[in-house]
């Protein structure tokens, strides 16, 4: 045999012996790990859009005497973005002043998302989306010609401008351990009345709107975690037809029967957390930091 196979042939027994020898893994551990019912969130920094973006609702009155008018290719252009330049009507107006651009909004989907929806979205108040920021650089009257310095969205004429203001930052906390199973802890629970651009289902980095808010004590920064009652799927126009079916297998023999109204006996469905960006007296605009499975609007949220 050569040298060269026969150094070959020492270091495939080394490696063979190495392999034999290494410690197989413990089977309690391995169940330990499959059975954990936590899940590790690693939440990235919110962004500028996250907080400028967001949106909100409020029982204040916000005045429509400033608004755009329209924009340097009017009425060619309806559409303004960032680095253009958009006409406001109004006064008082002052060069290098800056101003958030608004827009009162109206669901055109006249279909509820949960039963009730809309007499909480009233008391909660007027829905509003933010469009970005428009800096004054010139006046004519009462017009004041500005430039879009940060859009999140197409500003049109009609959207409202008020004095731009910086908002508080927040940020999110450390690693945490979110568990799927957690038992009401007695906090404040509201719920989600909305959710940004009017979806119906949300998961991570989507923004939803609730209805607890300032007067409730919540602040920015403030956590909730989402949940869903069986007693909300009952309700739910689709998933309730799930109490219609059966639950058991056709080759079950006498199988026992687990009666529907002992639901209430099983863990409440959590689906995630949420960080408070900002507040109203009476609405909270939050930010999903994480999501199991889609949360839906009309779903319960709890104060951690």
């Amino acid at each position: 045999m050569s040298k060269r196979l026969l150094v070959l042939a020492v270091l495939t027994a080394v490696a063979a012996v190495t392999v034999a020898q290494e410690p197989a893994a413990d089977p309690a551990q391995s169940q330990t790990v499959a059975r954990t019912t936590g899940i590790v969130d690693r939440p990235q920094q919110p962004i500028y859009s996250d907080l400028y973006c967001a949106g909100f609702i409020t029982p204040e009155a916000i005045s429509n005497n400033v608004f755009v008018a329209g924009g340097r290719a009017t009425p060619l252009q309806v559409r303004f973005v960032e680095r253009e330049y958009v006409y406001l009507s109004g006064s008082g107006f002052e060069v290098g002043s800056r101003y958030t651009i608004l827009r009162r909004l109206r669901d055109p989907n006249k279909h509820e998302s949960f039963p009730g929806q809309r007499k909480l979205l009233r008391k909660a108040g007027q829905p509003y989306a933010e469009l970005g920021r428009v800096r004054v650089i010139g006046t004519k009257g009462n017009i004041a010609i500005t430039e879009v310095e940060f859009s999140c969205s197409d500003i049109v004429g009609g959207d409202l401008a008020v004095p731009f203001a910086e908002k508080p930052q927040v940020a999110f906390r450390g690693t945490t351990t979110f568990d799927r199973f957690a038992a009401p802890n007695g906090k404040l629970t509201g719920r989600i009345v909305m959710a940004k651009e009017f979806d119906t289902m949300v998961g991570a980095e989507r923004t939803v709107y609730l209805n607890v808010g300032a007067n409730q004590g919540v602040k920015a920064g403030d956590y909730f975690r989402a949940y869903r009652t069986y007693d909300l799927v009952r309700k739910h126009e689709a998933d309730s037809l799930s109490f219609h079916a059966s639950t058991t297998e056709d080759t079950q023999k006498d199988a026992p029967s687990f009666p529907r109204s002992r639901l209430g006996d099983f863990p409440r469905i959590t689906l995630g957390e949420m960080l408070v960006m900002q507040v109203t007296p009476t609405s909270s605009t939050a930010l999903v930091t994480l999501s199991i499975e889609d949360i839906q609007v009309g779903d319960g949220v709890e104060l951690e």
